[in-house]
């Protein structure tokens, strides 16, 4: 019985309104997980009984909750407090953001109202819902910036994550990025290498991404490339184990430099190689702005 209810698994899918809900509850269904849409958090202690007296037969579960029961969120606190002392269930809670900008445009395509400007203009309710939201961002263990996902490509992004969903493994996901595109605001860790000499100003690597051979090459060959990557490895291999004794299920590492094509894609990729020697660590390394000027 205790073997059974040791492996029962409890994820919470909240949220921005318009960040994308919807896609990650049918994805989530998809995988097999047992799926309740817009639970009060107050019935979140009579669910996991449920699943405590189910034997087994109830061991995947998806709850979304969202403003539609805002009311309640004073209760989630309690209510996983709850679940940790009197039940041997784990629970993540995963957190779809996007920016302001994103979302008012995703209301204007769908022409729906925000649930908190229903007479308003949708920024007013995004920033209302934003405050409101804080503190429930600060509980998860994973966050997932929609802004520059397509809904086929946030399917993918849960099913890679959620298809063998266990507490004992932490992802490790390396983002390349441009600053002049801003923050990936779903990022743990930033770091600038903006200080690394730019193959954007060699007439012949100008055109190729730090994928390339060549451009990889021009990255690594200073000597200040090296210092840093030793210095950085040094910290990652330090604080990425902390990361996964405190619970967290993911580690979003951020590389930026100017344009996020050159620099911060070489030394992702170098990242890529060098991290998740560990059984217990897994390692995805994307580049969200490397081909946005390629035309």
């Amino acid at each position: 019985m205790k073997q059974e209810m040791a492996v029962a698994k409890l994820l919470i899918i909240t949220g921005m309104s318009g960040a994308g809900k919807t896609i990650a509850i049918q994805s989530i269904e998809d995988l097999g997980f047992f799926c309740v849409d817009n639970l009060p958090p107050v019935l979140i202690p009579k669910f996991a009984e449920l699943i405590d007296s189910s034997n087994g037969k109830i061991g995947r579960v998806a709850l979304v909750i969202d403003l539609r029961g805002r009311e309640f969120f004073t209760a989630l606190s309690e209510s996983l407090q709850y679940i940790k002392e009197h039940y041997t269930i784990d629970y993540e809670i995963l957190f779809l953001d996007a920016t302001d900008s994103v979302l008012v445009q995703r209301y204007k395509e769908s022409r729906r109202r925000h649930p908190l400007a229903p007479e308003g203009m949708p920024l007013e309710g995004i920033k209302l819902e934003r405050r409101m939201l804080e503190d429930l961002k600060g509980w998860a263990t994973q966050v997932i910036d929609t802004s520059n996902l397509k809904p086929a490509q946030l399917k993918e992004r849960i099913i890679s994550r959620f298809t063998n969903l266990d507490q004992r493994s932490i992802s490790i996901n390396v983002i390349s990025f441009g600053f002049k595109y801003g923050i990936p605001i779903d990022a743990d860790l930033i770091y600038d290498v903006r200080f690394l000499p730019n193959p954007h100003y060699i007439e012949h690597l100008r055109p190729n991404t730090g994928q390339n051979p060549d451009v990889y090459e021009y990255v690594m060959k200073w000597p200040e490339t090296q210092v840093f990557l030793v210095k950085l490895l040094d910290m990652l291999q330090f604080l990425i184990p902390l990361y996964h004794k405190e619970g967290k299920s993911q580690v979003v590492i951020g590389i930026g430099c100017t344009g996020g094509k050159h620099r911060s894609v070489a030394i992702a990729e170098y990242l890529g190689r060098m991290l998740g020697s560990s059984d217990t660590e897994s390692v995805r390394v994307s580049h969200r702005d490397a081909e946005r000027d390629r035309h």
